[in-house]
């Protein structure tokens, strides 16, 4: 038996309406039909990949997080910078290009959830957002391969 692939991510949402308003607005995400487990829970879709919002008043975990790839990272950057959302304290920045070229950028959602937000293209993202770090200027990097974010069709499975 191997598993098939990733089928959702659970997260916890203090207010399940502000959380499923901000994964619309930020993401596009859609609401799916969710089941009654006898507890505040509601699931959204992107892709063919599912979030689920479940409403707790635990904390978010401040290292551990999901990564949505986006097609525009440099408007993602802008949303984040206009709702105040950027997380540069975590891991000592909030968004880089990294070594295999992409662009990872990192945010908390209304709950304290950090999303790190991918893109292929991290030298357009870094050209048109000044504060973009480059990760090996900030780290030295090991020698061998490169390691990349996004698997070609020869590397996936």
């Amino acid at each position: 038996m191997s598993g098939r692939g990733l089928n959702h991510v659970s997260v916890v949402a203090h207010e399940l309406e502000e959380s499923i308003a901000f994964y619309r607005e930020v993401f596009g995400m859609e609401e799916l039909p969710t089941p009654d487990f006898g507890f505040p829970v509601r699931w959204l879709r992107l892709g063919g990949l599912q979030l689920h919002l479940f409403e707790r008043p635990d904390d978010a975990p401040v290292y551990a997080h999901f990564a949505i790839e986006v097609d525009d990272v440099v408007a993602l950057i802008r949303t984040a910078q206009a709702r105040g959302i950027l997380d540069d304290t975590t891991f000592g920045y909030a968004m880089a290009e990294l070594p295999g070229g992409e662009a990872q950028v990192y945010l908390r959602d209304p709950a304290g959830n950090l999303i790190e937000v991918d893109h292929p293209d991290g030298a357009a993202a870094r050209a048109a957002i000044p504060e973009m770090i480059l990760l090996s200027e900030r780290r030295p990097q090991p020698d061998g391969p490169i390691p990349r974010l996004f698997l070609s069709s020869e590397e996936a499975p």
